[in-house]
């Protein structure tokens, strides 16, 4: 799909699993200077990922990873899908609060519908089980989706867990906030851009983090005993720091895993490229979803 050229003084557009109020939203507004970019917000973190291919937007913003629930399976599975055309080339972390919201004043003891995005209640299970042990749990596209249709709906005894942001815009009364199980509840955002796209975006605070890099490799090897540390071995014989590894079932592959890592350095440097290429040796497909600068707790 060709697009059309850029005015240089247009704001880039960026895009972020919507509606308003999200907290990619909130992590998008945060981690750029006011008024750099134009945010749009997508429908599912699919559409977000898609809207980059397909140049849409010049980047978008999607959540990869909580400290608490772990990995966000979708995105991981897309940029399995998508790396071709598509780079991380930032991240972002977000300091996370949830907000009890109402579409007016109620007890606690009142609720027996929570709606929220399926990764939210893990993080405010011990809220949860303690206020609100006998309410329903269903899921909605976003948090801010949940919020706005509990506003819009107006039921008594129905609530949403989102944020206050969302409550600002959509009208809704804040019952409860920071009902996260823990105070360093954090997720990690990336930013995806075009392969041929050479720019980055300009994050608040600069740029300084050290160097990382994500990969994603898979082989017919990985059934024989030891193929998994032969191709850690590629990395560690280097010195170079693995800060995570984790594998996902490969689509319509029973017993057939790819392993998604990331890895201290730049793809740039020449023992992670050697690495790297070790690992290809090893792997029936090895790729690079990307370098970038590591974004800073706090």
């Amino acid at each position: 799909m060709s697009t059309p050229a850029e005015d240089p003084a247009a704001r880039a557009r960026v895009g972020y699993l919507g509606p308003e109020g999200t907290f990619s939203e909130e992590a998008l507004l945060a981690s750029v200077e006011e008024g750099a970019v134009e945010p749009v917000a997508l429908a599912t973190i699919h559409d977000a990922v898609i809207a980059v291919s397909r140049g849409d937007v010049r980047w978008s913003l999607v959540p990869i990873e909580n400290s608490i629930e772990g990995s966000i399976s979708v995105t991981l599975d897309l940029l399995a899908e998508e790396a071709e055309s598509i780079r991380i080339v930032g991240e972002t972390l977000l300091r996370v609060r949830h907000c009890l919201i109402a579409a007016a004043p109620a007890e606690l003891s009142a609720i027996d519908t929570v709606l929220t995005h399926p990764q939210v209640p893990g993080q405010c299970s011990e809220f949860l089980r303690a206020e609100l042990a006998t309410a329903r749990i269903l899921p909605s596209t976003s948090t801010a989706q949940a919020v706005r249709s509990v506003v819009e709906q107006g039921r008594e005894g129905q609530a949403a867990l989102g944020t206050r942001l969302a409550a600002e815009i959509y009208g809704g009364t804040v019952l409860r906030e920071g009902v996260e199980d823990r105070d360093d509840n954090e997720t990690r955002f990336v930013w995806l851009g075009r392969a041929e796209e050479s720019e980055r975006p300009a994050l608040a605070g600069g740029q300084a983090g050290a160097w990382k890099t994500s990969v994603l490799f898979w082989g017919q090897g990985a059934g024989r005993p030891g193929w998994l540390v032969r191709c850690l071995d590629e990395f560690a014989r280097r010195e170079i720091d693995l800060t995570k590894i984790e594998s996902r079932p490969r689509p319509g592959r029973i017993g057939s895993y790819m392993f998604f890592a990331d890895l201290a350095g730049s793809a740039d440097e020449p023992r992670v490229a050697e690495a790297i290429a070790g690992v290809g040796g090893l792997s029936e497909q090895v790729r690079v979803l990307g370098s970038y600068r590591a974004a800073a707790h706090g």
